[in-house]
Formats: C-alpha cells, structure tokens, sequence
C-alpha cells in the first residue's frame, strides 16, 4: 500500500512540476493556487515576484455542505478577498491536481466572484 501512495505522490509532483513552468504569478497578476486534501481545500493568491501572499481562503469551519458546495464558497470568498486588495486578473495554478470536481468549483466560482483568468 506505501508503494501506491510513492508512485501517487511522485506523479503529482511530476505534473505540479509541468504545471509550475508554465504557470507563474507576478505583481500585476498574481497566481492561484489551489490545495486539495482529502478533507479540506486551501486556495492562496501569491505574488511569486515578492514570494508574498495576497489572500487565501479555505474550508476550515465549513459545516453541513458537500465538499464540492464547500468549494463553491472558497472561491467566492476568495474573490471577495482579492477585490479587497485590489487583484483582479489572475492565473490558475491547479498545483498538479485534475481540473475536475472540487478544483473546477472554486475556478468557477472564482470567476463568478469577479475574477478574470
């Protein structure tokens, strides 16, 4: 079963590697990335040029929601979050994680919050 988790663990890090050359924040607008864990999702802005975070969200303290209804917030609050401090164009870094369920939710919500990317 550890050798399962390895190699598991190894191709994300492949594909977050793939993802990184491409993907890069800087002042004017700032990356996304996103952190799912098997029970919670965390999703910070980051200025990569100043290694600072601008905003971040997660769902800590979610009760009573699925996980995808969960995400849906997070990227709502996270806009909101970005439109405080003046962000409004970003990239989306999916950090090596499938554009699908939990990660499309937040992106969608994201960009119904206001967001552009």
């Amino acid at each position: 079963m550890a050798d399962v988790a390895k190699v598991r663990s190894l191709a994300r890090s492949r594909r977050q590697k793939s993802v990184r050359k491409r993907v890069v924040g800087s002042g004017g607008q700032p990356r996304v990335c996103v952190f799912r864990s098997a029970k919670h999702l965390f999703v910070q802005v980051i200025d990569d040029a100043s290694a600072k975070t601008l905003a971040s969200a997660s769902t800590f303290g979610l009760k009573g929601s699925s996980k995808v209804e969960a995400a849906r917030i997070v990227g709502k609050t996270l806009a909101e979050a970005c439109k405080s401090v003046g962000v409004e164009s970003v990239v989306f870094d999916r950090n090596g994680f499938r554009y699908h369920g939990r990660v499309k939710a937040v992106a969608e919500a994201a960009r119904e919050g206001g967001l552009r990317f």
